[in-house]
């Protein structure tokens, strides 16, 4: 097996002498985007230059140039940064990694090794994303799950490009959300009504459902927007926004 795709290999560490060693003097891993220093504005000082982090946007490892996932992130803004240790800083208490199955199996210590760096308590959630790259995969994902159980670490799945892409967009884009955008809501029997008859459509989850009525508002809404409109919302690409949109113009007949 060759090691020429990317998801086999995260980062290669001739580029990165930094990617498995322990955070660089300077970085407060107990806040990744907060500074050791704080004089002069937010950055840290590393090698007697200052490197700014900003939250604002998806901050990736330079370990990442290459991975295809970073095409697949479109509404939120995310930049290149050197020097730090988990491979995307979400925002101020999310980080993540990732990780192929492919390259777990070929390295099964590697992600052991990039945690150890972190180093525990680093942040209050930490991220596992996986890709899923094998016919059969759960032989890999039992351990995986160990270490993450082991590791407080929440475990998320992707099985193309598209849904890594969207997994890391989306934790930003509710970074700042209250807990009650993603939680069940108690609320009427319409609501729960246009609930259950989202989630007819297959492949639209509860919580894709959710996320539309609280994007659109209404049902109304949801009916009139259109494809470009679906997949702009967090969890929809366009296949999946094209295949609702497909659904919903179809004309109802009570049987």
């Amino acid at each position: 097996m060759e090691d020429s795709e990317f998801v086999d290999d995260p980062g290669p560490a001739s580029s990165n002498a930094n990617y498995d060693a322990p955070a660089p003097l300077g970085t407060n891993l107990a806040d990744p985007v907060k500074p050791a220093e704080e004089e002069g504005g937010a950055g840290a000082t590393t090698g007697g230059k200052k490197t700014t982090i900003s939250i604002s946007s998806i901050q990736v490892n330079s370990c990442q140039r290459g991975n295809p996932i970073l095409k697949e992130i479109r509404n939120v803004p995310w930049e290149f940064v050197d020097d730090i240790v988990p491979d995307y800083i979400i925002g101020s208490h999310c980080v993540a990694f990732f990780l192929s199955l492919r390259y777990f199996s070929l390295h099964p210590d590697y992600i052991q090794n990039r945690l150890k760096a972190l180093g525990s308590g680093s942040s209050k959630l930490r991220v596992l994303l996986v890709m899923v790259d094998q016919k059969d995969p759960h032989h890999a994902l039992n351990k995986l799950m160990r270490i993450c159980i082991l590791g407080e670490l929440t475990l998320m799945l992707a099985w193309n490009n598209q849904d890594a892409g969207k997994i890391l967009e989306t934790y930003k884009l509710y970074e700042n959300k209250p807990p009650d955008m993603i939680m069940e809501k108690a609320g009427t029997q319409v609501h729960e009504k246009i609930l259950e008859a989202l989630t007819t459509v297959k492949s639209v989850s509860k919580t894709d459902a959710t996320t539309l009525l609280g994007v659109f508002g209404s049902l109304e809404n949801i009916l009139q927007a259109n494809i470009e409109d679906l997949s702009s919302c967090p969890g929809f690409g366009p296949h999946k926004a094209s295949k609702l949109h497909k659904v919903l113009q179809e004309n109802f007949k009570r049987l």
